[in-house]
């Protein structure tokens, strides 16, 4: 969970460097689905996994889920500062997330690992201004599309639990059909955009090429964990990567804030040490 906070704060770092839109998610996604074409096909000839009408059912509802995340995603970044929208989208998801888990899955956390996800929250939403700076930005596009992207985030993380923990789908699969999908589902857009996708591919090679690397290993490495780990512990424990965008976010693309913000560091350190108390 630790190596995939890091490498999932990296892409959204060279996502917003990017300037994100529907076609750069086209872009990463359809190289995702070509790079990683080997692994998936090796894994599921090695464990040839069941794949009947419901397995399908998920692995659709993964690609439809991600390509929405996506796409508000990026949105957010084109209204918003990195260490705003990411804090606020990520700190909402797990919120979701382990309420849908504990009421949906039938999980139940202990009390130690519940105060754990609670301080992991509140040292989010910390990070991000606080109550005063929430409230302030309440109105803006960033923090609306934030809150948007997270209840997806909850939403994509049970429906994946379930894809590889019930129907024992290899988290490669699921996250290469995403991946798939999301290439499939916007290629009608995409093609009416060639001229978007050279000037896009012209100026941000580098940054394209990375997150069609790094975005498909970090939710791989989620998606393994949470085959033997509660989502309720799984969801908290990947907000340490907030603390990664943040830094980003202040020091690289100069955002501001970087002291008070980092402060939460504490908080959030606290909460992970907590929740790990199964």
């Amino acid at each position: 969970i630790l190596v995939a906070a890091f490498v999932h704060a990296s892409w959204n770092f060279l996502a917003k460097r990017a300037g994100g839109g529907a076609v750069f998610v086209w872009l990463f996604a359809a190289l995702s689905a070509a790079f990683y074409l080997p692994v998936a096909v090796a894994i599921c000839l090695w464990q040839q996994p069941h794949v009947g009408g419901v397995e399908v059912l998920f692995l659709a509802g993964s690609a439809v889920l991600h390509l929405f995340y996506f796409l508000l995603l990026q949105r957010g970044y084109g209204h918003g500062d990195l260490s705003v929208v990411y804090p606020v989208a990520r700190g909402s998801g797990p919120v979701l997330a382990t309420a849908a888990a504990v009421a949906i899955l039938g999980e139940r956390p202990t009390a130690a690992a519940l105060a754990g996800a609670a301080l992991i929250i509140a040292g989010v939403f910390v990070v991000s201004g606080g109550l005063q700076g929430f409230w302030r930005e309440r109105a803006g596009r960033s923090v609306g599309y934030g809150l948007a992207t997270g209840v997806l985030i909850a939403g994509y993380t049970v429906w994946d639990k379930v894809s590889v923990s019930t129907l024992l789908l290899p988290p490669i699969l699921v996250d290469y059909c995403s991946n798939l999908g999301r290439t499939v589902l916007l290629t009608p857009y995409a093609m009416r955009r060639r001229g978007e996708i050279r000037s896009l591919w012209g100026r941000c090679r580098k940054e394209v090429i990375w997150v069609a690397l790094l975005t498909p290993l970090s939710y791989i490495l989620v998606l393994t964990a949470m085959v033997f780990t509660p989502v309720s512990y799984v969801a908290p424990a990947r907000e340490v990567s907030v603390l990664i965008a943040v830094a980003m976010g202040t020091g690289l693309l100069s955002e501001g804030q970087a002291g008070r913000r980092m402060l939460a560091a504490g908080v959030i350190v606290i909460g992970i040490v907590l929740l790990a108390q199964n």
